[in-house]
């Protein structure tokens, strides 16, 4: 969330920032009256209890029993109040760097570098469903029976697939100081909240188990931030750096009718995600360090790719910054976005509250960053496709061809 102080001191400014990520401006006005009465009611209260503690004092019994009821009654309102302005609150995006390319859609994404050579077939290329059905590696149909629409079974080699892009990744990041990280795909919706996942607007896209009173997350990011909620570090231990595995569960209530063949948008899928907490001075150096993190994976993989800057209409709601790499996808002639990178500043931290302890003494909120290592789904796609043969065998990548004990992948 951002900081309220912030708001009230910038409240045009956060209007503006609000029309450049094609949200109403209403919610800034809505928040602001919220935040008005909030602070009136508030005052209201605390000179009541402290009426309430005279006239307990003084023995004025019946006067006392009249602003004890009139103080329960602001009260109750006061819960009211702060649960709606909290709720606005957490409507309000973050604050995009000012030199983040304004831009109303993806359309208004700026690509900052493309890399690799676009493969040349000489035979008609087969889109991973093709490949992985006669591979006898995935198996979509049969998930359906089993489980509904877009899930799948990943099978034989093509589960070697992913084990091996899970080591690849994790041996990757842990020589540059990542610690790896397991994590509970199961989270509270107070905490998911302090994340600044669970908006109004976010909620249709969340798997919410009623009788746990719990949700499924999202990413390995979700549960990776609260890893350090209501903790306070030495600025001298940041950056902390983590690589978390998780399985992933979206509805993805906004695509009905979009990628519906295949793997690319599915509701479960695994992934290899990067959480940062960096010193306030340095994120945006670490969030360089993280992008060039992805681009050492998919330099590895030999799979061509772009980096994207995303503009202030794409951007996700948590970010300052947000850069996407996308690999090149043949059936569909076009590069797909299959990483994302952000900055979120103090956007999370603020929500958690992980602190920086500075060494003359005051303390202020770290920042979080997050990146995603291997989207182990979206991977594949991708080295099914640009690494497929004319007999129908799909190359293995070398680098991951000791963690699968093949070169290739065979009908």
């Amino acid at each position: 969330m951002l900081d309220v102080d912030f708001i009230r001191a910038n409240a045009e400014a956060v209007k503006e920032m609000m029309v450049s990520r094609n949200k109403t401006i209403d919610t800034v006005d809505q928040f602001l009256d919220a935040d008005t009465r909030w602070r009136t009611l508030m005052q209201e209260i605390e000179e009541m209890r402290a009426l309430q503690k005279k006239l307990s004092a003084q023995r004025e019994i019946e006067l006392a029993k009249s602003n004890k009821a009139q103080l329960q009654d602001k009260e109750g309102m006061l819960a009211d109040i702060t649960a709606e302005r909290r709720r606005l609150l957490m409507e309000i995006p973050n604050m995009p760097f000012s030199d983040v390319a304004r831009g109303k859609d993806e359309s208004e994404n700026v690509v900052l570098k493309t890399v690799g050579d676009i493969p040349a077939f000489d035979f008609e290329v087969r889109d991973h469903m093709e490949l992985g059905e006669k591979l006898n590696i995935i198996d979509t149909k049969k998930a359906a029976d089993v489980s509904g629409s877009r899930f799948y079974y990943l099978k034989n080699a093509g589960a070697l697939l992913e084990f091996a892009l899970i080591r690849y990744a994790i041996d990757v990041l842990t020589k540059e100081g990542f610690s790896p990280v397991i994590v509970p795909v199961m989270i509270k919706p107070d905490v998911y909240e302090r994340m600044g996942r669970l908006t109004d607007s976010q909620k249709e896209e969340r798997y919410y188990l009623e009788k746990d009173d719990a949700y499924l997350v999202g990413s390995a990011e979700h549960t990776l931030g609260p890893l350090h909620m209501d903790e306070s570090f030495p600025e001298k231990e940041f950056p902390k750096r983590y690589v978390g595995f998780s399985t992933c569960f979206r509805r993805e209530a906004g695509s009905y009718g979009k990628d519906t063949r295949g793997i690319l948008r599915v509701h479960q899928f695994d992934k290899v995600e990067m959480y940062v907490f960096a010193h306030p001075e340095h994120s945006e150096e670490e969030h360089r360090f993280m992008l060039s993190l992805q681009e050492k994976l998919w330099q590895g993989l030999r799979i061509p790719y772009r980096v994207v800057a995303i503009c202030t209409g794409d951007m996700g709601p948590t970010d300052a910054r947000q850069f996407d790499v996308e690999a090149w996808i043949p059936s569909q002639k076009t590069y797909r976005e299959v990483a994302s990178c952000s900055n979120t500043t103090t956007y999370q931290t603020r929500g958690i509250n992980t602190k920086v302890k500075y060494a003359d003494g005051s303390s202020g909120y770290a920042h979080a960053l997050n990146a995603t290592a291997l989207a182990l789904g979206r991977t594949i796609i991708a080295i099914l496709e640009n690494n497929q043969q004319s007999d129908g065998t799909v190359l293995v990548p070398e680098v991951l061809r000791a963690f699968m004990g093949l070169d290739r992948m065979r009908p």
